[in-house]
């Protein structure tokens, strides 16, 4: 996806509208969502047996379908970072440490509260819920950063970061939010039952294989022909298909769980409410956060975004291994990434429009 400004013309400059620097096929991205949406709906519930032939293979627990959507949305934008750059982001110690506080201390422990206190006679959906918040961001962030002119090169290493921790404490975070606390709180306890190799799989096959494919695209690539081909010849041409990818994974997902969302309304309903509270507060308390310690906006979005964000594929995985395809627990995992896309499209647009008013001075970066 470009998202990236121009600056040729008056009407496009960097003191244009924002929207007008954008791609048209970024510019109508809540057309297309909303339009996957129905389309997903649609075919769920008037193709029978579509559900189950799609859902029917799987890659560590997450339909194969979806699983190549997630790898086609991921590659191009993976394929637009400067590695080389890498280094100016690892040594940026602000960025890190407050990512790591805002991904493993603070967001954990808002869905945890919000799941409480919102669904509090409801414990299939309240562990779904926790286990939504346990799972970082690792796919679409990529995406949403992207989209919001958000550092690249910040992206790749904080979702990196991310999977790192996620291998070594999700298990660990697990057994402290659904057993330990609630015992600390007097509140009924749950398990999880989950391994570390489950999560390394999730994480190699979700972020591994694409960002391998793009760090080798753009190395191969710059050393056949040079960065300029590579920018501006192979990049644009890759580059929709990071929306494709977003669109038909967005599909396959409403198809799936078409009868669950349209059967349950009330149920999804329940779920969605904590889930829009919690997306809000991380994502504006990290943009706010992030202004307060001085970064710059690129870094700001890309900060709010993973921080905001959750990694639905792992999320559902491990509800499905867990408590089984048709639990609460799983159904709360697939209202994750249903509500997330809506609302974190949304906040791309908010993004856009506070880097305005609370970076006037800002310039525009080489993307």
């Amino acid at each position: 996806m470009s998202a990236t400004p121009e600056t040729n013309t008056s009407s496009t400059g960097p003191d244009a509208p924002v929207a007008k620097r954008l791609s048209t096929l970024d510019r109508f991205l809540p057309v297309w969502i909303i339009a996957a949406m129905v389309v997903g709906l649609g075919a769920g519930r008037l193709i029978p047996g579509l559900g189950s032939a799609l859902d029917a293979i799987a890659i560590d627990g997450v339909s194969l379908p979806i699983a190549l959507g997630l790898l086609i949305m991921m590659y191009p934008v993976l394929a637009k970072v400067r590695y080389d750059r890498l280094g100016t982001v690892t040594g940026d110690r602000r960025l890190l440490i407050t990512s790591l506080v805002l991904n493993w201390i603070i967001g954990p422990a808002v869905m945890f509260a919000l799941a409480w206190l919102m669904l509090p006679d409801l414990p299939e959906y309240r562990t779904g819920l926790i286990i939504v918040g346990l799972a970082r961001c690792i796919a679409m962030v990529i995406i949403w950063n992207d989209l919001a002119c958000g550092d690249r090169e910040a992206a790749a290493v904080l979702v990196a970061i991310n999977s790192v921790f996620q291998v070594i404490a999700f298990a660990g975070l697990g057994w402290f939010y659904l057993s330990v606390l609630p015992g600390w709180l007097g509140l009924p306890q749950a398990d999880l039952d989950v391994s570390a190799w489950q999560i390394a799989r999730s994480v190699l096959i979700f972020l591994g294989i694409p960002l391998v494919a793009g760090y080798l695209s753009r190395r191969l690539g710059e050393k056949a022909k040079g960065r300029t081909w590579y920018e501006e010849k192979f990049i644009p041409r890759v580059g929709p298909f990071a929306l494709y990818g977003l669109l038909f994974t967005i599909v396959i997902l409403f198809a799936l769980q078409g009868d669950a969302i349209t059967s349950r309304p009330l149920d999804v309903a329940r779920i969605a409410l904590p889930l829009l509270v919690y997306f809000a507060l991380m994502w504006f308390g990290s943009l706010g956060l992030a202004k307060l310690v001085g970064l710059q906006y690129e870094r700001s979005a890309t900060l709010a975004f993973t921080a905001a964000g959750n990694n639905f594929e792992l999320a559902i995985a491990v509800a499905i291994a867990t408590f089984g395809v048709t639990s609460g627990q799983a159904l709360a995992g697939v209202v994750g990434p249903l509500i997330e896309v809506p609302v974190l499209v949304a906040l791309v647009y908010v993004s856009l429009a506070l880097r305005r008013r609370w970076w006037p001075a800002r310039t525009d970066v080489d993307r």
